[in-house]
């Protein structure tokens, strides 16, 4: 992602360190890196701050800038969104995080997202600065997001188009392991159904047929390696071994 197509994060009035570092981590999960910071309660640079960054995220708290205004805050900014829960009496146009961040993504210019103090949030005189607004459709007997959630809900919304469209697979076989092939699958349920069968487990001999069926259902849909298949016949030698 080209660091100047980027929104500009910005924090009004922040109140707590760890909020302003939790809200770094946030930024950079999805590519974001720049952080300005309007009038923080605490002053900056914040020990707490730095201490919630945890590491990687540190950067972004290291090349955050400070204003003591908003309107100082949103130099070279031509379009800018506002998060809020609250209705405005203000007239704007009203997006969820989705539309705002693929509007963001089609503009030429230099957009941001504004976020209001931790306790009350924006004021109307912050809001009036913006061009549009953000709420998140939530439960609206509880509407509340702390500032971290809220700069991660608009970060993903901005990174999606240049996510992986499905999450990474999990369970990769590590390389060099080899897939059982079918034969070696019916082998091991050949094993498994003849140790069974001498053990008593198919019984009520009406109920050996689909038990049989079920097994093998259920051998053929486990994706075992070869190691697998020997470890698994090595279980059962030992087991039924005398």
């Amino acid at each position: 992602m080209e660091t100047n197509r980027q929104p500009v994060i910005i924090l009004v009035r922040p109140q707590m360190g760890e909020n302003i570092g939790a809200a770094a981590r946030a930024m950079l999960n999805f590519g974001l890196t720049e952080m300005r910071l309007v009038a923080p309660r605490d002053g900056w640079p914040n020990p707490k701050a730095i201490a919630m960054a945890s590491g990687a995220a540190g950067r972004v708290l290291d090349t955050a800038r400070v204003y003591p205004t908003l309107a100082e805050a949103m130099e070279g900014v031509d379009y800018a969104f506002a998060t809020t829960a609250r209705g405005r009496e203000l007239t704007k146009p009203v997006f969820t995080p989705a539309t705002a961040m693929e509007k963001a993504r089609a503009h030429e210019g230099r957009s941001a997202i504004i976020f209001g103090p931790e306790r009350a949030g924006l004021e109307n005189d912050d809001v009036a600065r913006a061009n549009a607004i953000v709420t998140v459709p939530v439960n609206p007997d509880f509407p509340s997001l702390n500032l971290a959630q809220a700069v991660l809900l608009m970060g993903y919304e901005w990174g999606r188009e240049h996510l992986p469209p499905e999450p990474a697979p999990q369970g990769r076989r590590p390389a060099g392991e080899v897939p059982a092939d079918r034969i070696e699958i019916e082998k091991l349920g050949d094993h498994y159904e003849e140790k069974l069968e001498t053990a008593g487990f198919f019984f009520p001999e009406t109920k050996a047929p689909a038990m049989r069926l079920n097994l093998r259902n259920m051998w053929s849909r486990l994706s075992l390696t070869r190691g697998d298949v020997q470890i698994l016949h090595g279980m059962l030698r030992q087991l039924t071994r005398r």
